[in-house]
């Protein structure tokens, strides 16, 4: 046998050994895939109590940006009966949770970091919210800039990025500040209504939240102008899983790309007769994108019909007719100018 020959012989046994044959790239369920299914029920880890993102509402569901994305997920592996038990984590317990298998997927307002992505033993699976660590500050206080900040008190949470993004930023500035740091947002937030701090730093859309839903008069408070910090929020899974990670991962490209041709929750039946070839391709109607995730042809189809595209998602939960009031910008589709861009399903 010739080496050529050898190394196709080798190639084979490889193959089989991983369970494919000739032809075939349909990908194999992962452990995570499996227990889901066989439970029925996605368990999502969400933030706590954070309006637009993570919040029960008056009916007692949980609402907002993150949590439509756990759904969304459910739907791509479960289909249209999909379930979701989500799990409320604060800062200090939300890697662990995924660490020690609690939950199956983090959708948090967690910071996709260095540190994070080399040394907790998870993945970061895209980026769902682009933010920017901020200041929230009384009117009264009369401060137009976060470098007018001299020797004020700033309230902020421990087991965040934002206690060392604070420092960072006085440090780099020249000017003093006294940290009031809390074990978490939510007292970080109340000490700061009630008078502790001068300033309250998080993320803007954490800011914008508070500020709608703390405050009596939130027309009483002002974000300064000033970001201090790249936050890229996304949803995290383990990193042993890399079946989940492509599902989780694709899953939100399918929201992005369904809103860049036009597909929604509303439309998503009619849409499954375009001519567009992306389209077809998208909702399973032509090609066979689904097997190689290890999921039906109709995975994206499930997921738009369950919660719209992005842009759905987006606007209702935290967008300008919201009490939140945020625009898209960086969040916008790439093709509007905003990082939002969806890799090619094909």
């Amino acid at each position: 046998m010739s080496k050529g020959n050898g190394l196709t012989a080798s190639l084979l046994a490889l193959g089989v050994a991983l369970g494919l044959t000739a032809g075939s790239t349909a990908a194999q369920a992962g452990k995570t895939l499996d227990a889901v299914r066989k439970r029925g029920e996605l368990v999502c880890g969400v933030s706590t109590g954070v309006g637009g993102f993570s919040v029960v509402d008056s009916k007692g569901e949980w609402t907002g940006l993150t949590t439509d994305f756990c759904r969304a997920v459910a739907a791509t592996v479960l289909g249209e009966n999909a379930k979701v038990k989500f799990v409320p984590l604060n800062p200090q317990q939300r890697f662990a949770a995924l660490q020690s298998g609690e939950i199956d997927l983090l959708a948090t307002l967690a910071t996709w970091t260095l540190t994070r992505d080399a040394s907790l033993g998870l993945l970061y699976a895209g980026v769902y919210f682009y933010d920017g660590q901020g200041f929230l500050v009384p009117k009264s206080l009369g401060v137009k800039s976060a470098k007018e900040l001299d020797g004020a008190s700033v309230c902020t949470a421990t087991g965040t990025t934002s206690e060392l993004n604070l420092a960072d930023f006085f440090r780099a500035n020249k000017i003093a500040f006294k940290p009031v740091v809390f074990e978490s947002q939510n007292e970080a937030r109340q000490a700061f209504f009630s008078g502790r701090c001068q300033a309250f730093s998080a993320d803007v859309s954490y800011l914008s939240s508070v500020r709608a839903s703390d405050a009596q008069k939130p027309d009483d408070f002002v974000i300064l102008p000033e970001m201090i910090s790249k936050e890229p929020l996304g949803p995290v899974v383990a990193r042993d899983d890399i079946d989940f990670l492509n599902v989780v991962k694709w899953t939100l490209f399918a929201l992005l790309e369904a809103e860049e041709h036009g597909v929604t929750a509303a439309n998503v039946d009619t849409m499954k007769t375009s001519d567009d070839p992306s389209v077809q391709r998208l909702l399973g109607a032509n090609g066979d994108l689904g097997s190689k995730l290890g999921l039906d042809a109709g995975w994206a189809y499930q997921a738009i019909k369950k919660v719209g595209n992005y842009g759905e998602i987006f606007e209702r939960n935290v967008g300008t007719a919201t009490p939140l009031h945020l625009t898209r910008n960086l969040n916008d589709l790439w093709s509007r100018g905003g990082l939002m861009y969806a890799m090619p399903a094909r």
